[in-house]
């Protein structure tokens, strides 16, 4: 950029009060990885092995992305191949995303990780009764002003995942909350909530000027985009059919966020560098907070607490999942829907990440022998990730 250009660029920055400001200057391009990369033979052999129609990979290591690559569809029907701009379904990884933006308020100190809903909302919980929020079930239970931000980001309110897969579909508090874990999106939606009327948020908005922008996040949005229209992948189920983009008309902490792997290359490289955040809040992003007893991600509200994992400390932080393996700590989340299998893994001492993005569930099958290509022994859970895994597809 010319002298010229910026003396312009930076008058134009001082009339922001009347006149607006600069556009935002676009993130730098991503390296992608070669025709010839050492990754690209095999992944596509593992594709065609499990029928994977499309898959996106990013490799960083030591916080800065290294390769980014794409592989087959973004419809398979037509032909029209998975590009690295192509919008996919983030699912659950929203979660990390917003946990990330908490995190932001705690440093900013407009938000306090151990206050719950009484401090933050002006009225009580249970007497909220708004389409889509309505909270007046818990009015027999006193146990919801223990949902702090910190119980709903490491899944410990107590809630079922969501409350239509309550017999009745109505919302009751399990066991008192911050005492286990259990995988809970509607804990993140109570979370939503707070930050809406408590704070005076708009979840899509305060994600899009405070999260997505500053990290070059320029194609994710946790709303539907008219121009994604184009480059919206379609998803392929368990069986291999068809699954048409669920364009969320609703900003969802849950997880409706839509995104490319670019941007979320972008993310986890900011997040593992702990961009953003200060120490302390970085720092408790990956601690363990809430011990995960259960043998698989589902179901964790009821069955099985024998802990299989202890030996390796697998915990909740704050939108991640966390253990100890041969290469320190790892942390982790995935992303799964009908037709979306996503699953990011990071090591701490290293500084290295795997992002791995498909529009296909059956991608999750070899997740497994990429990890091990890209990551070494890491001594990820695979069978508490999936349960549906057999044991000889974990990689040794």
């Amino acid at each position: 950029m010319s002298r010229l250009i910026r003396l312009d660029c930076v008058s134009l920055l001082l009339a922001t009060l009347l006149l607006g400001a600069c556009a935002a200057t676009p993130p730098p391009p991503l390296p992608q990885t070669s025709a010839n990369s050492v990754l690209d033979g095999p992944v596509r052999a593992l594709m065609a092995r499990d029928s994977v129609q499309g898959l996106a990979l990013a490799v960083i290591r030591n916080g800065q992305l290294r390769q980014l690559a794409v592989y087959g569809y973004q419809d398979a029907a037509t032909g029209i191949p998975l590009r690295e701009s192509s919008v996919m379904a983030a699912a659950s990884w929203t979660k990390t995303a917003v946990a990330y933006r908490v995190l932001q308020l705690a440093d900013q100190r407009r938000l306090d990780l151990d206050a719950g809903p009484a401090s933050i909302l002006r009225n009580p919980l249970p007497t909220y009764q708004r389409p889509g929020a309505d909270y007046s079930d818990l009015k027999q239970d006193a146990r919801w002003r223990a949902f702090s931000p910190r119980v709903l980001l490491t899944h410990g309110s107590g809630l079922a995942n969501f409350r239509r897969f309550e017999p009745d579909g109505r919302l009751r508090i399990h066991f008192d909350p911050g005492s286990r874990y259990a995988y809970s999106g509607e804990g993140y939606q109570i979370m939503q909530f707070m930050l809406e009327q408590g704070l005076g948020l708009r979840l899509a908005r305060t994600m899009e000027q405070e999260v997505f922008a500053p990290l070059g996040m320029l194609e994710t949005s946790l709303v539907w985009q008219s121009r994604y229209a184009l480059r919206a992948v379609t998803g392929y189920d368990a069986t291999g059919q068809a699954v048409a983009f669920d364009q969320r008309q609703q900003a969802d902490a849950a997880g409706s966020m839509a995104t490319t792997i670019s941007d979320q290359a972008r993310f986890w490289a900011a997040l593992v560098r702990g961009e953003g955040l200060s120490q302390w809040a970085r720092s408790e992003l990956v601690r363990p907070q809430r011990v995960i007893a259960t043998p698989h991600q589902f179901p964790t509200l009821t069955g099985d607490l024998s802990a299989p994992y202890a030996q390796i400390g697998l915990a909740a932080g704050l939108g991640v999942i966390t253990y100890q393996g041969p290469a320190g700590q790892v942390w982790f989340k995935g992303g799964h829907d009908v037709g979306t299998g996503n699953l990011a893994i990071c090591v701490e001492a290293t500084g290295d990440c795997l992002v791995m993005m498909s529009n296909d569930v059956r991608a999750e099958r070899i997740y497994p022998e990429i990890s091990r290509m890209v990551l070494g022994d890491i001594g990820f859970p695979w069978r508490w990730e999936y349960s549906w895994l057999p044991e000889d597809a974990v990689p040794r």
